[in-house]
């Protein structure tokens, strides 16, 4: 079988055979490499879902999106699919796209564990850019078999990597992790067009409220492939643990009620010109005058200030608990003029300052090292929780995490799906994961604004509710909700 042409290049084509991918140890294993080629760790183990996603990819003739739930292991299969290309066609080049710099080092470890060296292109060119020139240049002269290279969406744009990407060989498999952050304009138009063998990642593929940059990165990478692994598929088959889900519900102060109406109005208005306009009555993603209104309700939500007291009620008997992660909403928002670091600030302040509870911040500013420590503090339990925000919602790999406390509620599917699947990784002497989920109650409304909520609540309602029917809980959980679905005629989600 053949790779799709690209109608404007001619990409190189390969007739690839779809694996024999048996069970047990050593699959891929026909041949010893040479160091740095890829090879399958001698004890690793499969999962029957990879290998059918694996044999998906090589029918799709080497193209594919794998919608896989988060911590199933898409990084050792896609490491296992490179594995394969090397013993079929010799593959040359790995080429590993990542979104944040700590994932660049993540994707280093795994790749160790399969025989590669990789080269991390990320921060100086300096640091990277002489050893990637020096390896390509070696594949073209045949003194060197295999070069593996990891970089940041960041770096991928930069014309320092895009002047060496015109250099790489054609048997290139290009892998891009949390693959939906590609679909942002700049970003596709700087994945090499060159390669044909392409691979996307990501539990979550759509991108919120971008169709056109959702139909782009397909457009690349290639459409999601059969079967999906969704949440309730990686717990049944032990990927991921049973968890227990208690929702907090919690109340807008005055002041926020009477902000979050009004934006309510607004949202309302927008939807009604849109549908006398263009007699569309539809839903809300497609629609750009409504985003700026529909973030900053969200942001509102986020650091309702009842969040804190919320807070000091669940961990006030919670104090001798570990391996606790506190998510916060997003430090690059304001709201009000209150800068939602201060939730940060202030969760740090009640748990460690009021409850004594021993916990350390975990931001976009924390070093590369610094994390790391951190990392190995929250393992041995030394520190009993980490308070964060945005950059432990996409690959970070902590699975020593036992507690979530959530207190940023995003309406954003991408989110609530990464945020909770992180803290269902499996680890040794964790049986069973617990979340909080704090969900912040909408003020009562008029009938000019009833309506509009219904419509607004019923997709993110409906994600609750899947959540709390997959806990082991299910029947407490459901209940907790039942008075908010109740409250706006929601009781068919």
């Amino acid at each position: 079988m053949y790779l799709t042409s690209n109608p404007v290049q001619q990409l190189p084509t390969f007739r690839l055979k779809i694996p024999f991918v048996r069970e047990g140890k050593g699959s891929y294993q026909t041949r010893q490499p040479l160091p740095g080629c890829p090879r399958m760790p001698l004890s690793l183990q499969l999962r029957q879902y990879q290998r059918q996603a694996i044999t998906s990819w090589f029918a799709n003739n080497g193209r594919g999106t794998l919608k896989m739930a988060t911590g199933s292991g898409k990084t050792i299969t896609a490491l296992a699919i490179a594995c394969e290309l090397y013993q079929q066609i010799n593959l040359q080049v790995l080429l590993v796209v990542c979104p944040y710099r700590h994932l660049v080092t993540q994707w280093a470890r795994e790749c160790q564990k399969f025989n590669l060296q990789p080269i991390l292109a990320f921060e100086n060119l300096y640091t990277w850019q002489s050893q990637l020139s020096t390896q390509i240049y070696n594949l073209h002269s045949d003194s060197q078999r295999f070069v593996t290279v990891i970089t940041t969406n960041s770096t991928l744009i930069g014309d320092g990597f895009q002047s060496q990407l015109k250099y790489f060989p054609a048997k290139t498999l290009i892998i891009g992790d949390e693959a939906h952050n590609l679909g942002a304009p700049k970003l596709e138009e700087s994945l090499p067009r060159g390669v044909g063998l392409r691979l996307a990642l990501s539990a979550t593929p759509q991108r919120y409220f971008d169709d056109d940059g959702t139909q782009s990165l397909f457009g690349y990478f290639g459409q999601v492939l059969q079967p999906e692994f969704t949440l309730r598929d990686a717990i049944a088959q032990g990927a991921l643990v049973h968890y227990l889900y208690y929702p907090v519900l919690v109340e807008l102060t005055e002041a926020e009620s009477i902000a979050y109406l009004k934006l309510t109005k607004k949202i309302g208005r927008s939807l009604l010109f849109r549908e006398q306009k263009n007699g569309e009555s539809g839903y809300f993603e497609d629609n750009e005058d409504l985003k700026p209104l529909l973030m900053q309700r969200a942001r509102l939500i986020g650091t309702a200030e009842n969040k804190l007291n919320a807070l000091r009620k669940v961990m006030v008997t919670r104090r001798e608990t570990t391996h606790t992660l506190f998510y916060c909403s997003d430090g690059s928002q304001e709201v009000g003029g209150r800068s939602s670091l201060r939730q940060l600030k202030a969760v740090a302040k009640i748990l460690g300052v009021e409850l004594g509870y021993k916990v350390s911040t975990y931001t976009a500013q924390t070093s590369l090292a610094e994390r790391e420590t951190l990392r190995r503090q929250f393992e041995s339990g030394e520190l009993q929780g980490l308070v964060a925000i945005r950059c432990l919602d996409e690959g970070v790999d902590i699975p020593a995490i036992q507690t979530a406390v959530i207190l940023s509620s995003s309406g954003n599917p991408r989110q609530f799906i990464q945020r909770r699947g992180r803290v269902l990784r499996p680890h040794p002497g964790k049986e069973r994961a617990t979340i909080f989920d704090m969900i912040v109650l909408p003020p009562d409304l008029d009938r000019e604004t009833i309506e509009v909520e219904r419509n607004l609540l019923r997709k993110e309602l409906r994600r609750f509710v899947e959540f709390a029917d997959l806990a082991d809980n299910a029947g407490e959980a459901r209940m907790k909700l039942l008075a908010l679905q109740k409250r706006y005629g929601l009781l068919d989600v």
